[in-house]
């Protein structure tokens, strides 16, 4: 963990507060994980086309993985 010092305007801060149903860390970590998640996806997104999958054996990557009737890992 860090401990951090930040100056957020207080009408965001109560606005995203509210939403979360949390407190000052909680709604602020949410609010990084989701920072982060989405700039993954776009880093992913990005990447749309560049990769070529069809050198992959699909059935070869699963051999060590046991799924569910639907097709959940287990």
């Amino acid at each position: 963990m860090r401990k951090i010092t930040a100056f957020v305007p207080v009408d965001l801060m109560e606005r995203a507060q509210s939403l979360s149903g949390e407190g000052v860390t909680e709604t602020l970590r949410r609010a990084l994980e989701r920072y982060a998640v989405s700039e993954w996806s776009r880093q992913m997104l990005d990447l749309q086309g560049r990769v070529d999958f069809s050198d992959f054996d699909l059935d070869a990557l699963r051999e060590d993985r046991e799924f569910d009737a639907v097709g959940n890992v287990v």
